[in-house]
């Protein structure tokens, strides 16, 4: 996929993981919905990358991505702005083990609920044009994060729910990919507050450092370099990318069904 012309809707834009790939995704040619609960700081950065790229190419939209209504009036702005989506980015989650609920709803339902919405908006079976799904699951949805055990199994979920969804798309002749990015630590907020957001796993939080010592820290730049990737590879479909500091790879996972090859 050629990114010049499309339209890009990224949640949890405005800082860290989603900031980059805001970033990226310009730099590339697209046009960008921002979309996060932080006002200020969403507001700030398109007003810093007015002054890099033309302000006709971004848009922020304040946003709770829990938020039915929030949502959808934010995928009808930018449809009314650019005249369609071709690319949504579920980025925006969190990290609090002492406020799982909110975990859950924010990282798991949060991106069902984006990925349903584009549909809606993608689907070619109903006029749409087809396009692409990234969601933003972790190292922790493939394996246990014993200081996160809700934020680890949102991330699971997030990557069973990507290649199902990707199965049924491409089964159903939708046109919308789906693929989900699996980093390591990344230099964001979530580490620096990490030991004041696993609640009762705080005694753990040594062994944690340890692991991330083990598997060095990413820039969140170089996590958008690899979801570039995924956008842009259209033979990529259903697949779960692992990316850790000086390595990457596409996880192979065991085929349930015998008869077929799809994900």
């Amino acid at each position: 996929m050629a990114l010049s012309g499309k339209t890009a809707v990224v949640t949890g834009a405005a800082m860290g993981i989603g900031k980059a790939i805001t970033e990226i995704l310009l730099k590339n040619g697209a046009k960008v919905v921002l979309l996060d609960m932080n006002k200020a700081a969403g507001e700030s950065l398109v007003e810093a990358l007015n002054k890099e790229y033309e302000p006709d190419r971004m848009l922020f939209k304040e946003c709770n991505i829990k938020s039915d209504e929030d949502f959808k009036a934010a995928f009808q702005k930018a449809v009314e702005t650019f005249g369609g989506i071709d690319i949504l980015c579920n980025n925006a989650g969190i990290f609090d083990e002492s406020e799982w609920e909110n975990v859950v709803s924010t990282n798991l339902v949060g991106s069902i609920r984006g990925t349903y919405l584009a549909l809606e908006h993608m689907n070619k079976s109903k006029g749409g044009q087809g396009g692409v799904i990234i969601n933003v699951s972790s190292l922790a949805g493939l394996g246990p994060l014993l200081t996160a055990p809700v934020y680890s199994a949102t991330k699971h979920g997030l990557v069973g729910f990507t290649r199902s969804v990707a199965a049924a798309f491409a089964t159903s002749d939708y046109g919308i990919r789906v693929n989900a990015i699996c980093p390591g630590f990344v230099e964001t907020n979530l580490i620096s507050e990490i030991k004041s957001q696993t609640g009762q796993f705080a005694h753990l939080v040594d062994a944690r450092h340890h692991i991330r010592e083990n598997l060095g820290v990413l820039t969140a730049t170089e996590v958008a370099e690899c979801i570039l990737e995924l956008v842009t590879d259209e033979t990529k479909n259903g697949e779960a990318l692992v990316v850790v500091k000086d390595s990457k790879f596409y996880v192979t996972f065991p085929t349930l069904d015998k008869s077929s090859d799809k994900p």
